[in-house]
């Protein structure tokens, strides 16, 4: 997609975490999950955050989102602090959660009707997110007629539908085939470079992250510190074929020996100054 295509890039949508540390669990059984984590997200921004099982990557997510609140520290979007879920703040899961009774157009069409908008409005909305995912062709499709691919760009068309200033991704692709996770990816770049929004996109794939963010946010095994925060140097638009490059390559090199590092307890230095350190 070409520069001229792109809208211009937003002023809303900046996350700023600021040691935030995360309990869950009650009594002797609860536990830290993420541990004195600061890291800012710029409006317009598409950053992935990476980590081991369990090192609070999805956690983070739904304290962003408004489900979950922190021990410490404060959780700001656009200055505000976070303090309940609210439409500006979508999220997509690894499974969708579509109304199976519901068509695409309908399931859609669902957040705008709880919103108040007219019939005839909620219903153009819906067809344009439609058509901007490939699928205005199966708007009077049910779920259970639909690819996994498909339910999830209708899952994904839900959330922009009510034009969030953040997009909360947790491993959306994870359970689909690796052809369709990967036109999933393009699907999301190209969507992303036309409504820019600001994503936060958790993934356990070093390729996809790489693939798809400006930035990585590297996580450290339970409870979850940050570690790294890597720049990805790649220039928009990106073809698939650069997961195939030396430059990837090294990259990816880099994300796993500080995941293996940190996991057998031996931290590896930095091999080159590819982002901001880790905050105390």
């Amino acid at each position: 997609m070409s520069g001229e295509e792109r809208l211009t890039k937003p002023e809303l949508g900046r996350i700023e975490a600021e040691h935030v540390s995360i309990r869950l669990g009650f009594g002797h059984q609860a536990f830290e999950a993420v541990q004195d984590v600061s890291f800012d997200v710029e409006p317009g921004e598409l950053v992935c955050l990476i980590g081991p099982s369990g090192c609070g990557k999805s956690t983070l997510l739904g304290a962003l989102a408004g489900h979950i609140t922190p021990s410490g520290g404060t959780l700001k979007v656009d200055g505000l602090a976070v303090r309940g879920p609210h439409p500006d703040r979508g999220i997509v899961f690894q499974h969708h959660t579509l109304f199976p009774w519901k068509s695409a157009l309908a399931n859609v069409a669902f957040g705008p009707k709880m919103r108040g908008v007219p019939k005839a409005e909620r219903k153009r909305q819906a067809i344009e997110i439609l058509d901007l995912i490939g699928l205005g062709d199966f708007a009077d499709r049910y779920p259970k007629q639909l690819s996994g691919g498909m339910q999830q760009r209708v899952e994904i068309a839900r959330v922009l539908v009510n034009k969030p200033r953040l997009l909360l991704m947790d491993e959306p692709f994870g359970a689909l085939d690796a052809l369709t996770r990967l036109m999933m990816q393009e699907l999301l770049l190209e969507i992303w470079a036309r409504v820019r929004t600001t994503v936060l996109f958790v993934t356990h794939d070093i390729d996809e992250a790489l693939f798809l963010a400006d930035r990585i946010i590297v996580m450290t095994p339970r409870p979850g510190r940050l570690l790294e925060i890597i720049r990805v140097p790649f220039v928009r638009p990106r073809p698939a074929e650069i997961v195939a490059t030396a430059e990837f390559g090294e990259l990816k090199r880099h994300c796993l020996e500080l995941l293996r590092g940190r996991q057998n307890g031996f931290p590896l230095p930095r091999l080159s100054p590819l982002g901001s350190p880790p905050q105390s």
